[in-house]
């Protein structure tokens, strides 16, 4: 750790609050345009995919900004800014060029938290306690995921569905606070970009080039997961929670919060279990499992329509998600180590990541509205099973020493 005056508690706090943010949009909103707005599965999917790919376009470079600035604090604070302003206008003007505007500003600050807090990470920990407090960062994450998603199950029920994007200004307030109470001192500005502190007498390491994200092989193919491994879980929650719409309209929203429940609850011991077995067992057995789960999972959705079975299957979504989550800052930590790039990296895998979530928002959407709902869960079944053969026979081991 950088500096004794920093509590770990803080950046506990910092986790469990930005899942309390993001998470009170998210799934809600696909859910919120079908069933109340009366959008169309296919608008909904250009909403998710246009907005999604304006913000990819901002992914890559903003970890190099995360990189380069000492400033990493002010920019989790003014993202989370942005990210409420986007949130009341969605309340406020649900219709398709407000909402589009407002999850475009979403999709571009979104995606900097989570390269933000572990560039944060980085800075305040040694190597040898990375793992554990990585692991850590994914638990508070899964419990703020619980929740928001409690909390906008009972507002959703209780008041409206449209209610629950107020939740997300009232998060923000709160997680700018736990943001700024890690102090700025205690933070080791080259380690949290992935620069190692030189030896004795050596002199100071400087930033690898922008090539060697292409350079680097195995981060490339990590890359590749992501998107295929996204492409297929990224549209399954919310065309569940549009099926369990459809069958209790009353209660859609705490339908929604159920199964969002029922797989962060897997995700926190899971997270848990990954940080401490991460460094012993390898990145890459641990990762095949998270990857194996998911096709198992879409198929499983086809199988009944009853609401206690998908909230069941939904709790698979614990251990892939969970395990992916996890282990994916650790693995890029290993890949980068002494380049100067380790945010750069995180926002390359991230834009691959939301490529794949993006793509399959729209095609989902259209799958469904031409084929069913079956066909849409075994076509991304499909997907699942080239991104975990692409992991197995691909991706090298990272963890050092292995």
């Amino acid at each position: 750790m950088a500096k004794a005056r920093f509590h770990p508690a803080s950046l506990d706090a910092l986790n469990f609050l930005l899942a309390d943010v993001r998470g009170a949009l998210g799934p809600y909103l696909n859910v919120f345009l079908v069933t109340q707005q009366h959008w169309s599965q296919t608008e909904v999917g250009w909403v998710t995919t246009i907005g999604g790919f304006i913000g990819l376009a901002a992914q890559t470079p903003a970890g190099g900004a995360i990189d380069a600035t000492h400033r990493k604090r002010a920019t989790v604070v003014a993202g989370l800014v942005l990210l409420a302003i986007g949130a009341v206008v969605i309340f406020a003007a649900p219709r398709f060029w407000p909402v589009l505007i407002a999850n475009a500003t979403i999709a571009v600050v979104g995606d900097i938290f989570g390269p933000a807090v572990a560039a944060l990470t980085l800075g305040l920990y040694a190597r040898n306690q990375l793992a554990r407090r990585m692991g850590r960062n994914s638990a508070y994450d899964h419990a703020g995921n619980v929740a928001v998603a409690a909390a906008a199950g009972a507002l959703g029920y209780l008041v409206s569905q449209r209610a629950v994007f107020l939740l997300v200004p009232v998060f923000a307030l709160l997680a700018i606070a736990a943001t700024l109470s890690i102090p700025h001192g205690a933070i080791d500005q080259d380690r949290a970009r992935g620069l190692d502190d030189p030896a004795a007498g050596a002199p100071a390491p400087t930033a690898s080039g922008m090539r060697m994200l292409l350079k680097t092989r195995p981060l490339v193919l990590y890359a590749v997961c992501a998107m295929l491994f996204h492409f297929a879980n990224a549209p399954l929650l919310p065309l569940v929670g549009q099926k369990l719409a459809q069958s209790h309209p009353q209660a859609a929203t705490a339908m929604m919060s159920a199964c969002i429940i029922a797989a962060q609850l897997i995700m926190l011991p899971v997270a848990l279990a990954v940080g401490a077995t991460a460094d012993r067992l390898g990145r890459k057995p641990i990762l095949l499992l998270g990857f194996a789960v998911l096709p198992v999972r879409a198929i499983l959705y086809t199988l009944s329509d009853d609401a206690a079975w998908l909230i069941g299957v939904q709790l698979l979504d614990g251990v892939g998600a969970g395990i992916f989550g996890a282990i994916t800052p650790l693995l890029v930590a290993d890949l980068t180590k002494g380049t100067g790039r380790y945010n750069l990296a995180q926002g390359a895998v991230a834009t691959a990541q939301g490529i794949g979530a993006s793509a399959s928002g729209l095609f989902a959407g259209v799958v469904v509205d031409h084929f069913g709902y079956s066909a849409a869960f075994l076509t991304l079944g499909a997907a699942a099973c080239v991104a975990l053969a692409t992991l197995l026979l691909a991706m090298p081991e990272t963890a050092p020493g292995r």
